[in-house]
């Protein structure tokens, strides 16, 4: 295909000058090994195909000479080209012709698969990302209906995110809010806006493929398909979907594998105008051991924060919840319950619910006093002991880690810090001796145990990050 060579040769002609001649024949050599094994398959009405050997061409094309094959297909083949990859590991046995269709979109047009196929294909080219029929199969959303927007209550601290998320369900995957990234600490309404999105979609536009689940089904799913081998089926299965929304992102962090997976689903649904929305307990920037890359697409979109409700918002959170359980409670009552629940409204939803039962049973009228009494008594029973275990989960929780991660052998400082810090805890705030200790930490050595608290306690007194980790932990752990 002479345009193609054309295109090759405007690339080859405009290689970044190097500082001498052999590092440029070094660029010019790497150049022509990579794109000689990169043939055209077709250019029908400016939709160029490429057949490339594998998906690591596809990648590496992408990642070094985007801007370049862009410029060069600008300049032979006008505005509006339409680049395909047509790669070659995926071919089903005894086919002669590549049948997987990878889309590059970035900086030229995304098609939709469906609409602009390049026409002049045989019949037997297919295209995995589209199965016959495949809007028709009815796909459960997991979506609680309770979890509507009529059922969200706004207020200073998430006006903003419930505004955006609004905007996106009247037009998702449209906007300029693609990724929609949620976050903010446990029980200030993350998952139910995020499925607020997902109701309203399902109701303006019933045709769209919506989804949500937890990172941990998400993991769950991969690890399973990994084991039978069936990854393509796993991404070609999330590439169908409009909508998709992904509670506590963080948890992907330390999951090397299944980041990759949801590295290259996420690149599919976001060129094809597809929405995405996540929730994570920390901002993109904060969530540790995760790729780059991964975070960089974090910020493509919108990062909202989500805050605690102030008072205000969470009286009439309260009374909400309640009278939809056909529950009123008089004003004291209600200016109390505000008062107390300064973090965590759903928590405290439990404890309304146990003061109910406890008046149905024992036949009491409801009153501030028992009120009071009742948040008293479960606050006594449900007072925190403090282990190993428990310092385990606190540490975890607050670096957004996994259990296995800090429980590992790794010396990353995102890991080993974490597991220096529940160390120290342990020792502070336990009988454990530093064998026992070393045991519940992976079958570490007591040595090392000694030595993670003797650093804790001597860095904590010059570094201020340690110091706040310090602060900040002490007071989670005896809260």
């Amino acid at each position: 295909m002479m345009i193609w060579q054309k295109c090759l040769q405007f690339m080859r002609d405009n290689l970044n000058a190097a500082e001498d001649n052999s590092d440029l024949k070094k660029l010019e050599k790497s150049f022509d090994m990579l794109f000689d094994k990169v043939q055209p398959l077709s250019l029908v009405a400016n939709n160029l195909t490429l057949i490339v050997p594998s998906d690591f061409y596809k990648e590496y094309i992408e990642d070094n000479y985007l801007s370049l094959l862009s410029a060069a297909l600008k300049k032979n083949l006008g505005k509006g080209v339409k680049l395909w990859y047509s790669v070659m590991e995926n071919r089903p046995t005894g086919e002669e012709k590549p049948v997987t269709m990878n889309m590059k979109g970035k900086s030229v047009p995304t098609p939709k698969m469906q609409e602009t196929m390049p026409q002049g294909f045989s019949a037997n080219i297919v295209n995995p990302f589209v199965v016959p029929g495949i809007r028709k199969v009815n796909i459960d959303s997991n979506l609680k209906s309770d979890y509507s927007f009529d059922n969200y209550i706004e207020g200073e601290s998430n006006k903003f995110a419930a505004t955006v998320a609004r905007s996106i369900a009247k037009r998702p995957g449209a906007t300029a809010f693609n990724p929609l990234f949620l976050h903010g600490g446990y029980g200030v309404g993350k998952t139910h806006l995020g499925q607020a999105v997902g109701l309203e979609v399902k109701n303006q536009f019933p045709d769209k493929v919506v989804l949500y689940l937890s990172s941990e089904k998400f993991i769950q799913q991969f690890i399973s398909a990994a084991k039978a081998h069936k990854q393509t089926e796993f991404a070609n299965f999330y590439q169908m979907v409009d909508v998709l929304i992904i509670d506590d992102i963080q948890f992907l962090s330390g999951k090397s594998a299944t980041q990759d997976s949801f590295f290259h689903i996420f690149d599919h649904l976001h060129q094809n105008g597809k929405q995405i929305i996540l929730t994570s307990d920390k901002a993109p920037a904060d969530i540790m051991d995760i790729q780059e890359r991964i975070v960089s697409r974090f910020k493509w979109g919108l990062s909202a924060e989500i805050k605690s409700p102030d008072l205000s918002t969470r009286r009439q959170i309260i009374v909400d919840k309640l009278s939809r359980d056909g529950i009123v409670l008089p004003g004291d009552m209600l200016d109390f319950l505000a008062a107390e629940a300064k973090t965590n409204v759903r928590e405290l939803i439990g404890v309304i619910n146990s003061v109910i039962a406890y008046s149905t049973v024992y036949k009491t009228d409801l009153s501030l006093e028992l009120l009071k009494d009742t948040i008293n008594k479960i606050a006594a029973n449900q007072k925190k002991v403090i282990n190993i275990p428990y310092i385990q989960e606190v540490v975890c929780d607050y670096f957004g880690i996994k259990k296995e991660q800090l429980l590992s052998k790794t010396r990353k400082r995102e890991i080993a810090l974490p597991r220096q810090l529940a160390m120290y805890f342990s020792k502070e705030l336990t009988n454990a001796t530093f064998t026992k200790i070393g045991e519940e930490m992976g079958g570490k050595d007591h040595s090392t145990v000694m030595y993670a608290c003797d650093t804790i306690k001597d860095v904590s007194k010059i570094d201020k990050e340690v110091k706040k980790y310090v602060k900040d932990l002490g007071e989670r752990i005896k809260k």
